[in-house]
This record gives C-alpha cells, structure tokens and sequence, in this order.
C-alpha cells in the first residue's frame, strides 16, 4: 500500500516554511493523540502518519532527499543521496510520542509546556511542582474616599483565609513524627499507566503530587498543614490611585499546602463618588455658586480644594466674570500615579440670581438696570444679530 504524501498529511505546500510545518504539526497532532481519541485506531495510525511526516520535513537534509526521491530515500539502499551509504535513517522513525514531547515543549524524557497542560503529563521525577503546591491568589475589593485617592492613604483590611498551621509550622506532620517517602510512587509525585502504545504519567493519588506522606498527620490540621481563620493586613494606598487599580500584596492569599508558598493577594480598588468633586484623568473639577454683583464688580473668593491641609484655596474673580466661566487651579489636581506631577483644579462658577429682593433693592436694581440700557434691551444686541442673519 503506497504511503500518503508528507506535505498532503500535514496540509501544508512544498515551499511551506520550517514554521509553518510546525505549526501544522502541531495542530494535526492535538487533533488525532490518543489520549483525545480513545479506543480510535484511525486516529492512532494518523498520529503515527504525521508524526513520521514531521521527522522527515523538519530536517533539512531528510526533506530535501524526500523532495528528490520521495518515501524512497528512507528505503535501505535505494534512493541515495550522492555517493556510498544507504539512505536517511535506514527506513526507521522516531517513536512518535517523542516527537510530540519536543515539539509541544517536553525535553527527551518527560514531557511538558503545552504538552502537560493539554494531557497532564508531568515533566520526569521530583514531586509535585512548587506552583502545584502554592497556595491560591485572592481578590479583596476596597473602597476608598476620593480624598484617600489623591493624597494616600494606609489602610487595614480583613479577610478569611486559610493560613499556615501554628502547631506543626506548616508541614502537615504532628511535631516529632517526620515524613516518608511516598510508597506508591516512590518520590516521584506521579505514577505511569500504559494505554496501549503509550506510557502516560499522571498525579499520585496516594501523595496527591507531593512525593511524600507523613508518617502522623497534624492533630490540628489534620495534616493539611493549614488552617481557616481571619488575617489582617496593612494596605499602603499610593496617591492618584483610581478606580479598577490592583495592588499586590505578595505572600499574602492562601497558605500553600504542607508548608508550600502562599498566593498573593490583589487588592482591587473602587473610588466613591465626591458630593463636590468630579475627577477627570489627574483632573480634579467642582461648580462654585457667585454672586451676580461679585461676577460684575470681581473680587477674591475661597474655593474647596483637596490638596491643603485647610481644604480651602482662593481664586480670584475678574470684574465681568459670565456665568459658566470655568477657572484653572494648577497644581491642585490629582498625582499622577507614575510621575508624581499634579494635574489641575478646574472651578466652574455659577452666578446665582437672588430670588426674593426688598423694596429698596428692586429700586436700585431697576436704577441700574436704567442706567445700563437693560429696561428697554434686555437681552444683548449681539444676540439678536445673530438670530436676524440665520433667520434672514
């Protein structure tokens, strides 16, 4: 029976690049293993197909010989390149699951990288890795003031979690028993198990990956080596922090197991609203209500700020002001979170109109208002320009 065509196995051309026959290696390789089709001989043969495709084209030399003679180069004898000698490798492969191993990141014994994640297989002998071991990352959401935001802050939080026994330090073992190389899988963390063609190593279940049991469990942890309870950490809060913003407290999430690592723990920030202020990048900006005679004549007013001590700052109000004029404070705003530089205070003013007035009061308003032309022009002529040349 004539053997399939190289290329036409992997799906790739015969110009196709050394890349992009590893990556078609590596697709057709997931897709027929046997781990991912059990009891399928099919998918077992193409595995065994592709993987001796994938021998002959990622070398130089074997493909270029393939590209001259074809599944005739590897035929002891026949088809040789140049002078004395036989072919390429003597009509022999690779095992298959070798090949599979380097590709997918495995050395020559033991597999790993994408390998290990997509079939569990462990990488040779030594226990169970200190990331499997480790304990697990946790999440805390705080939220803070806008105050806190700008100007820092620290912080006491509290939290459940599991934390390293006190009676046996961690390790799982009442105190004065010791711990024992695991019997069923001898150190290693996993055992082998054949399926067929292939040896597949997988967690022990005796030790659970550790490689070793204790001889005694902890009476208080039960041989955990951890326990639940309540721990309080200190929080220092940068200044221009903001919302959605994660601060890492390493060694700080879940103990690990048996007196392995603990996670971390990610400290997710959310800013509360200001009944002032609003914030805008490193921007800080408020609306402050004038009187209509201050907006006229000018003067000095005090404007809340939240970077003194006194939260309070004076802005100055130029004769004229008009309502909605916005004012710039530099230097009032929020650090920036990377350079440390402030950025602005923005003041919106609001020109406030009384609603009651005395007679008196009526009475010189309507004087001024006189004096000024507004009685009989009230709104501003250059209004009214405007609408006569749209609307005409």
């Amino acid at each position: 029976m004539a053997k399939a065509d190289y290329y036409e196995l992997l799906g790739v051309s015969r110009e196709a690049s050394a890349d992009e026959i590893k990556k078609a290696y590596r697709k057709m390789a997931v897709k027929y293993h046997p781990d991912k089709n059990p009891g399928d001989a099919k998918a077992e043969e193409t595995f065994k197909q592709v993987s001796e495709a994938y021998e002959v084209l990622k070398d130089a030399d074997k493909r270029a010989a393939y590209d001259r003679y074809g599944h005739a180069a590897f035929e002891g004898g026949a088809g040789r390149s140049g002078g004395g000698g036989g072919g390429f490798g003597g009509g022999g492969f690779h095992d298959p699951f070798d090949i599979f191993r380097e590709v997918f990141g495995g050395g020559g014994g033991g597999a790993g990288g994408i390998f290990e994640e997509f079939f569990g297989g462990g990488g040779g002998r030594g226990g169970r890795s200190g990331r499997d071991m480790r304990g697990a990352d946790l999440r805390y959401d705080l939220e803070i003031s806008l105050i806190d935001a700008v100007k820092g802050a620290d912080r006491e939080i509290s939290y459940r979690t599991h934390i390293a026994c006190d009676h046996c330090n961690g390790e799982g073992a009442e105190p004065g028993s010791s711990r024992k190389t695991c019997p069923t899988c001898g150190g290693a963390g996993r055992v082998i198990s054949q399926r067929g063609f292939f040896q597949m190593q997988q967690t022990c279940p005796t030790c659970g990956g550790s490689g070793s049991i204790v001889e005694k469990p902890c009476s208080k942890c039960g041989g955990e080596g951890r326990l639940p309870k309540t721990k309080k950490v200190n929080i220092h809060i940068p200044a221009g922090i903001d919302t959605g913003f994660k601060l890492r407290s390493s060694g700080n999430g879940e103990a690990g197991l048996q007196g392995a690592p603990a996670g971390d723990l990610y400290i997710v920030i959310h800013v509360k609203e200001h009944e002032i202020f609003q914030r805008r990048g490193d921007d800080l900006f408020c609306e402050v209500p004038i009187k209509f005679t201050l907006a006229a004549l000018g003067g000095t007013i005090e404007v809340p700020t939240l970077t003194s001590e006194s939260g309070r700052a004076h802005l100055k109000i130029p004769a004229g002001t008009q309502n909605g004029t916005t004012f710039r404070l530099r230097g009032r705003g929020v650090p920036n979170l990377h350079t440390g530089n402030a950025g602005d205070q923005l003041v919106k003013v609001k020109i406030e109109v009384p609603k009651k007035l005395t007679q008196e009061q009526r009475d010189k308003l309507e004087s001024f208002a006189i004096a000024c032309g507004d009685a009989e022009e009230p709104v501003e002529k250059s209004f009214w320009e405007k609408v006569t040349r749209i609307f005409d």
